[in-house]
C-alpha cells in the first residue's frame, strides 16, 4: 500500500500530498497543471515517468482540502530544526 504523506504551508496557504511507495521518495518526471478555471484555483499533478500520479500541489489549500489532513499535515513553516 502507498504512503499517503500531506505537508503543509500555512504561510503559503499550500497543501502537498504525496503518494509514495513504502520506503521510497517518488521520481517526478514531469507535471500537469490543471485548469485553474475548472478547479476553481491552482492544483499542479506530479507524474513519474510511467505516468503515474505521485502527487499533488494544491495552492489556497484551507478552501480545496478538507480541513482534517490540513490539521494533520506535516508544517514546514513551523519547523525549528
Amino acid at each position: 500500500m502507498a504512503d499517503v504523506k500531506v505537508t503543509y504551508d500555512g504561510q503559503a496557504n499550500a497543501a502537498y500530498i504525496s503518494f509514495a511507495e513504502p520506503g521510497s521518495e517518488p521520481a517526478v518526471a514531469r507535471m500537469y497543471p490543471c485548469d485553474p478555471v475548472e478547479v476553481g484555483g491552482m492544483i499542479n499533478l506530479d507524474l513519474d515517468e510511467d505516468g503515474r500520479l505521485t502527487g499533488a500541489e494544491v495552492m489556497a489549500a484551507r478552501s480545496k482540502v478538507p480541513r482534517y489532513l490540513l490539521d494533520n499535515a506535516e508544517r514546514p513553516d513551523t519547523d525549528t530544526g
